[in-house]
């Protein structure tokens, strides 16, 4: 209930003062009551410049104006209009149906807003200063403007319901009791959420959130260091693209437009922890230029995040985490230079169907971002990049990914199943290079021929051997299984002996590697 529900539709309460009478026509023409000097300093909302009853309006008075004000004048509509006042007292309009259209500009509130529950067909304040807006199940049929406003305790938007856009363009929100600046939990915007080059000093909460379009954070700075978040949206549902980008100050806001020469340009940059677990961007999830400025235990964390595009373009956070466990993405867009160093980087479960890199990434640089992300042997992630490589058509570039995660595998072995993975690695690197084993094999098969071309063997049977060949002899020894019918019928003594023995465990030893390479690959296939 508010102070001026007590009245009558349009009867005129007896004590009003001279600035709430002109504001009582003036919504009734639906025109601008403006109690501007001309002069910015005086007129500054967030100023030191005190105003005084000459600009001043009860809040009781603007209260009656929305809920029960008079009709308006024949030929006109109805609307609250205000630029340079002070209004006093609370604005308490809970629960409340306001038909009127509002738009206050460069006003100062004295208490803060009370509006939970309300109903507005627009709403805009503009450039106000304002304690405290509290607007938890707020509905709008259409907008919602709150631009350049500052909000000195913090905004409530919890559940509210936004028919079209909700603006926060150049907004200052200082943290409330609880430590947010803005708690938006459950909102639904019907269009798009702006709110670009907002301020924060506390914690943006947009749990649950869902935006019709767009949600533009572009050229925003976040800050709330000390606590664990300064963005907290998991389950954030956007019907396009949120946009962590750079904005044009003093020139309109970049919108993936070249800004024009001259254009200063403010990055978005978040001090404090981000959270957009469980996200849904219909478009993409844009970090071009991004700067995220974390603690030793502060996360980026996009865990199961699911959206056509990530671009993630940003500068390197030089401390904290980027997770991506789970997300589901069809093209990531990135650069060398964008992501974390080791143990900084966790990747478990994350699916990207193509790589678009923005500048040069080489398959080398690509392999460490893929060991900085596993901190112990992990092999999805080198097969879901050998896998989106495959895809591509670069096949030589997969085999080398595949490569190196035998390698990675190889030192989380004991000491027998190492050495076994160093003689894979070496002979037929784990099978994924089959031509060097056809190398070994003829290397061996010559040293062995000219080795044997100098020794005497003593035939077995003086009457039943074959004429010495030591060519046939040496590949006899290296072919396992197979007979050349030069072994049997010949006895070596001493050091050819020992050659002879070196040659055979060679030959099965290529053999071997041979068949698990080759079970590898088909098993790849």
């Amino acid at each position: 209930m508010t102070e001026g529900a007590g009245l009558r539709a349009g009867e005129l309460p007896d004590d009003l003062t001279a600035a709430e009478a002109g504001m009582r026509q003036a919504f009734r023409n639906g025109t601008v009551y403006d109690l501007t000097s001309g002069d910015g300093a005086v007129d500054d909302p967030h100023g030191g410049h005190p105003w005084g009853p000459e600009r001043t309006v009860r809040a009781r008075v603007v209260c009656w104006l929305l809920l029960d004000g008079p009709p308006a004048f024949a030929g006109r509509v109805s609307a609250l209009k205000l630029a340079g006042v002070l209004i006093s007292g609370t604005v308490e309009l809970a629960g409340g149906t306001v038909v009127p259209y509002v738009e206050l500009r460069g006003c100062r509130f004295e208490r803060e807003v009370l509006l939970p529950e309300a109903r507005f067909s627009t709403v805009r304040l503009v450039d106000c200063s304002v304690p405290r807006l509290e607007a938890a199940r707020i509905h709008t049929e259409g907008d919602l403007h709150l631009p350049r406003c500052r909000f000195h305790r913090g905004v409530r938007l919890t559940d509210a319901h936004i028919g079209t856009d909700l603006l926060l363009n150049q907004a200052v929100a200082h943290r409330d009791r609880s430590g947010r600046a803005i708690a938006a939990d459950g909102l639904t915007v019907g269009q798009d959420l702006q709110a670009e080059m907002l301020e924060s000093h506390g914690e943006l909460s947009l749990r649950s959130a869902a935006v019709g379009v767009s949600l533009s954070l572009r050229g925003a700075r976040l800050h709330n260091p000390r606590a664990r978040l300064a963005l907290n949206a998991p389950q954030l549902t956007v019907g396009r693209t949120l946009y962590l980008t750079p904005a044009g100050v003093g020139n309109p806001l970049l919108r993936g437009t070249t800004p024009a020469q001259g254009t200063r340009i403010q990055r978005f940059e978040c001090r404090g922890g981000v959270r957009l677990d469980d996200g849904r961007f219909g478009d993409a999830l844009d970090l071009e230029r991004a700067r995220f400025v974390l603690g030793e235990e502060q996360e980026l964390s996009l865990r199961r995040v699911q959206t056509p595009e990530l671009r993630f373009l940003g500068e390197r956070p030089e401390r904290g985490r980027v997770v991506l466990s789970g997300a589901k993405v069809v093209n990531l867009m990135d650069r060398a230079d964008s992501w974390p160093g080791p143990g900084r980087l966790h990747m478990g479960g994350f699916a990207y169907e193509n790589l678009v890199p923005r500048g040069p990434f080489p398959l080398t640089e690509r392999l460490r971002w893929v060991t900085a992300a596993t901190a112990e042997y992990n092999p999805e992630p080198y097969e879901r990049l050998a896998a989106v490589l495959r895809a591509g058509g670069e096949d030589e570039d997969a085999r080398e990914v595949l490569l190196a995660k035998q390698r990675r595998r190889r030192e989380s072995l004991p000491v027998a199943a190492k050495l076994w993975g160093y003689a894979q690695d070496w002979t037929v690197a784990y099978g994924y290079r089959p031509g060097r084993a056809a190398v070994w094999m003829a290397v061996l098969w010559a040293a062995g021929s000219v080795a044997f071309g100098q020794a005497e063997p003593v035939p077995l049977k003086s009457d039943e051997h074959p004429a010495w060949n030591p060519a046939l002899f040496a590949l006899d020894l290296l072919l396992p299984v197979i007979e050349l019918g030069q072994v049997g019928h010949w006895q070596l003594r001493g050091a050819w002996q020992w050659l002879a023995a070196t040659l055979i465990l060679l030959g099965w030893v290529l053999a071997t590697t041979v068949a698990a390479g080759a079970t590898r690959l088909l098993r790849r296939g």
